[in-house]
């Protein structure tokens, strides 16, 4: 059995265009795409006797959003492999559920009640922040959406050293035919004196020469792997998240490494993360790493 690409639906416009996102996506990576609506109807209506005709309006209502959002993307990729599954349960637990046997989670920036145009949703934030793969929620205007800047963006941390992360942004470069930029950050250290470099050292050379050979290691063997992909390595000072919120704008996908604690039950979602999710003007893949939690011998 295939492994699919699971979107969440819940026929706000956002959804609509996360479906048209993950069915180019479905094509690229020649998977089928299953369609995932949940929502508690069940818990407004009551039951429903079991030898009932009558289905509870708001499963009709889960029905046809599936059923929409499954038409949409036929037209879009006709020949793509659809199915849809809908859930009489919470959002958020249902992607996470039917995310443990997929490729990825896509879900659109903001659910129904769009409160806020650049705030993401909460269920796409927990499930971003709790999922054991790759989540990619798609943000930006329906212009830049369509705009194919054929250029993709990768955030470069301290554990990202042939991560799931620089994989994951190395393998869609290489699907969509794009540059793979990759962005490492540094920060001056305010407790070191700058003022006379040529009798008390460089700080922040030396700042920058560490943020340099960071991201030499991070794309090491994933450039190896993918010697077509055309690699543009940047190392800039400052916040690492404001430096990429302010590239997406030129960016197709920006990727985004997030650690995952064994054992550990709450979300885990870095600033660098959590901010993109929020405000970068492209789509934003997050991807998981786990990491075991250090023992009382270890640091």
């Amino acid at each position: 059995m295939e492994t699919p690409l699971v979107v969440g639906v819940d026929g706000s416009d956002a959804s609509l265009t996360a479906t048209d996102w993950a069915a180019d996506e479905a094509v690229r990576l020649g998977l089928p795409l299953r369609i995932v609506h949940a929502s508690r109807w069940e818990q407004y209506e009551g039951s429903v006797p079991a030898w009932s005709l009558n289905r509870p309006s708001g499963q009709v209502l889960a029905e046809n959003i599936a059923a929409t959002a499954a038409e949409r993307a036929l037209r879009r990729a006709p020949g793509l492999k659809i199915t849809t599954n809908v859930l009489a349960e919470d959002a958020a637990s249902a992607l996470l559920r039917e995310g443990r046997s997929a490729e990825a989670i896509v879900v659109g920036s903001r659910g129904r009640s769009e409160l806020a145009d650049l705030l993401l949703g909460s269920v796409g934030l927990i499930v971003a922040a709790r999922s054991d793969g790759p989540v990619i929620v798609v943000r930006g205007h329906r212009h830049a959406l369509e705009a194919r800047h054929g250029s993709i963006l990768l955030g470069i941390g301290e554990y990202d050293v042939d991560s799931p992360a620089v994989r994951f942004a190395f393998r869609e470069a290489a699907l969509r035919q794009a540059e793979l930029g990759v962005v490492s950050s540094w920060r001056r250290p305010s407790h070191e004196p700058v003022a006379h470099p040529l009798l008390t050292g460089d700080a922040s050379h030396h700042e920058e020469q560490q943020a340099t050979v960071l991201l030499d290691k991070a794309v090491e063997a994933a450039a190896l792997a993918h010697p077509e992909v055309p690699l543009r390595r940047t190392t800039v000072e400052g916040p690492a998240y404001k430096t990429l919120v302010a590239r997406s704008t030129a960016a197709d996908l920006l990727v985004v490494g997030a650690r995952r604690r064994e054992g550990h039950l709450g979300m885990e979602l870095g600033r660098v993360a959590h901010r993109a999710l929020h405000h970068a003007a492209c789509p934003v893949a997050v991807v998981p790493q786990r990491h075991r939690a250090p023992t009382g011998g270890e640091r």
